[in-house]
């Protein structure tokens, strides 16, 4: 599919040639493809770059579906705080009022789940304060390929986590871990009665119309048009490149196992800024950043500059990664996968270049307000 721009008779004739060389650049250090959706005050923008699959020239199909990693928190933290605007969870109560099976600290709340203060350990590996890295469950190298179809359950990945030591004290600190929205999504289940995947459906997925969106549970099948991912590793001192496009997600329960559009999470997280799914109240609790790195409850804050605010949560699986940007009001967003290649990207050095070029060219380029 080639690039395309759907938008207004005049902005369509705008090439918007500062998109073209932003996508470029991703290609230029690695990956493979990229799907890009942009909508600001010149309509709505859609293209893609790279190819769909390694040997062939297709481009990326711009309505491709993917896997959107760790966005998914963004999708179950709304949905807590859904709960939570029914009088159903205390926001600051403890978790544990809905999580009895699990012994946890009655010192974590809710809201340290969503904003990853609990201090638990990361089920997928994590490093504590003295710099020491201790392994979880598989989730990267040969030992990830050899156990990629394996289904995991939620409880054994909260098991693995509290069976480590915790990191600091609840509401000390804060660390990134991926067992804190297994939880999140645990109290989902425990306090509507239904399963995480369908409560996510009939309270998003569902009212939002997003028909590209899916909590896959162990499914390793991407159902729809999408681009191929591809991981490219080492192993016994050999560098190998496999495709990944199937894989099981269950590892990432909650935590980065859902698959998407650009299109369907340009509407979700447009609607949540505009305050379609949330109360204002909530809504502004869930932008307060916790002081050290700009987290909020499911999303970050940052500054883009010239009095810029942009709400943000990008996520990555082996294989795929993906953007969500939007304004205050959710009146100009971002959206995009890129897909893994044959050749190994230094994502430290490279790509947070080629994301701020991105980035720049959507909320500081030449048809932004001067700040």
């Amino acid at each position: 599919m080639t690039n395309t721009i759907t938008s207004t008779p005049a902005a369509a004739e705008q090439e918007r040639t500062e998109l073209h060389a932003a996508m470029q650049a991703f290609i230029d250090i690695g990956f493979s493809g990229m799907q890009l959706r942009v909508r600001d005050k010149r309509g709505e923008w859609v293209g893609s770059a790279g190819v769909r699959k390694l040997g062939e020239a297709a481009k990326p199909p711009t309505d491709g579906l993917f896997r959107i990693g760790s966005n998914t928190k963004t999708f179950v933290a709304t949905a807590v705080l859904q709960l939570v605007a029914e009088g159903k969870v205390g926001l600051d109560a403890p978790a544990a009022d809905h999580l009895p099976e699990f012994g946890l600290d009655r010192r974590i709340t809710v809201r340290m789940l969503l904003q990853h203060t609990s201090g638990l350990f990361n089920h997928t590996g994590d490093f504590y304060p003295d710099g020491k890295a201790v392994p979880g469950f598989p989730s990267t190298g040969p030992e990830w390929v050899d156990n990629r179809f394996r289904t995991y359950r939620p409880e054994e990945l909260v098991r693995l986590s509290l069976s480590k030591p915790v990191l600091f004290a609840p509401g000390e600190d804060w660390s990134y871990s991926n067992t804190n929205y297994v939880l999140a999504a645990l109290l989902i289940e425990n306090v509507s009665g239904r399963p995480y995947a369908e409560e996510m459906q009939r309270r998003i997925m569902g009212p939002l119309e997003l028909r590209g969106t899916v909590v896959p549970g162990s499914s390793p099948v991407i159902a729809g048009p999408h681009a191929h991912g591809y991981y490219h590793y080492q192993d016994s001192g050999e560098w190998k490149t496999l495709d990944v496009t199937r894989q099981n997600p269950s590892l990432l329960f909650a935590g980065g196992d859902m698959i998407s559009t650009t299109e369907d999470l340009q509407t979700f997280f447009s609607a949540l800024q505009s305050g379609k799914l949330l109360p204002a109240p909530l809504l502004a609790e869930m932008r307060k950043p916790h002081p050290k790195v700009g987290y909020g409850l499911g999303l970050f804050v940052e500054d883009a500059g010239c009095d810029v605010v942009l709400l943000r949560h990008n996520g990555s699986t082996i294989g795929y990664g993906a953007l969500m940007y939007s304004t205050l009001d959710g009146s100009t967003t971002l959206t995009a996968s890129v897909t893994g290649g044959d050749t190994e990207i230094d994502l430290v050095k490279e790509f947070p270049k080629v994301q701020q070029g991105l980035v720049t060219a959507v909320f500081r380029g030449p048809d932004q307000e001067d700040g």
